[in-house]
């Protein structure tokens, strides 16, 4: 385990604990506590450890003085999917108490969340209905899943994502997360949102205006150029990075998950433990505000990371 890791995990499982202090739970109070499961999910992501079970027996080898009680594999996994309000939650918490969430500028983009390749898989699957076949034109392939749309600062800080089927137009789903939350629209006035071609409508263009939006985006050949288009070429590469931090790094695209509720979690772990990162980071005063090679460890050795 490395030091900077076990800074990061005391600081969340602080901050979480501390945001749920006096909050009510009916029952018998659980052996594992909310910021204690979040704080081992998060630990999870950033560590790599894509199979719950081994990541299980890890952190009893390695973890036990940290967390006395760690629940069983089927525990642990449905403890995790009921945790999905509260993962967005604190992602949300943990942004707001950066000084990223100020940022006038967001990137907004989408990328493959691959969950299935054979056709008897696709078949049998629980996603079915939700989940579909896109194209994905940066592997210039075909796939079958869904597509995460992630809304997010240039430093990377997550603001807003969402998961849709991949025949979505991705204008519709841009609208619905920022109608879908009032109070992101309220706290920040006049943003400016960055995207790419797929963004292009008249019909969103209005929308971003009655809501006191900018949304900057590049325009076809055979049109004119937009005003402000030129400052597009550095902003839009950056939301690339982000997505190569989820898949490169925390292992999007080997989520696993067979199930709405397990896509959803895993999805929404990832994002959470980015931000984690990034909160740390930025409090931290750490010069890479997305590094997540000082958290990487395997098998309890140190390494450099991904």
């Amino acid at each position: 385990m490395t030091t900077d890791l076990e800074t990061l995990a005391t600081a969340l499982y602080v901050k979480i604990d501390d945001s749920l202090a006096g909050s009510r739970r009916w029952g018998r109070p659980p052996s594992l506590t909310d910021a204690e499961l979040l704080t081992l999910a998060v630990m999870q992501a950033l560590l790599g450890f894509v199979s719950e079970a081994r990541w299980l027996r890890f952190a009893r080898v390695h973890l036990a003085a940290e967390f006395p009680y760690l629940p069983g594999q089927s525990g642990y996994n449905k403890r995790l999917r009921a945790a999905n309000m509260l993962i967005n939650r604190f992602i949300r918490t943990l942004a707001r108490d950066t000084d990223l969430w100020h940022d006038d500028v967001w990137i907004v983009d989408s990328t493959p969340v691959e969950c299935a390749r054979s056709r008897p898989t696709v078949k049998r699957s629980d996603l079915a209905g939700w989940a579909g076949y896109g194209y994905c034109p940066s592997h210039s392939r075909f796939f079958w899943g869904l597509r995460l749309h992630l809304m997010c600062t240039p430093g990377g800080l997550p603001i807003a994502w969402a998961l849709a089927n991949p025949k979505t137009d991705e204008r519709e789903v841009l609208a619905d997360m920022l109608t879908g939350d009032q109070d992101l629209l309220a706290t920040h006035p006049g943003q400016t949102i960055v995207g790419d071609k797929g963004y292009v409508s008249k019909h969103l263009d209005a929308f971003m205006a009655e809501h006191g939006l900018t949304l900057l985006r590049p325009t076809y050949r055979n049109l004119t150029p937009r005003p402000g288009e030129h400052l597009l070429k550095p902003i839009r590469p950056l939301i690339e990075s982000v997505n190569d931090t989820l898949k490169g790094q925390l292992d999007l695209e080997r989520h696993g998950a067979r199930t709405p509720a397990g896509v959803l979690t895993r999805v929404g772990q990832r994002i959470l433990a980015m931000t984690a990162a990034i909160w740390h980071n930025r409090n931290t005063g750490r010069a890479i505000t997305r590094s997540l090679r000082v958290f990487r460890v395997a098998h309890g050795r140190v390494t450099a990371g991904p």
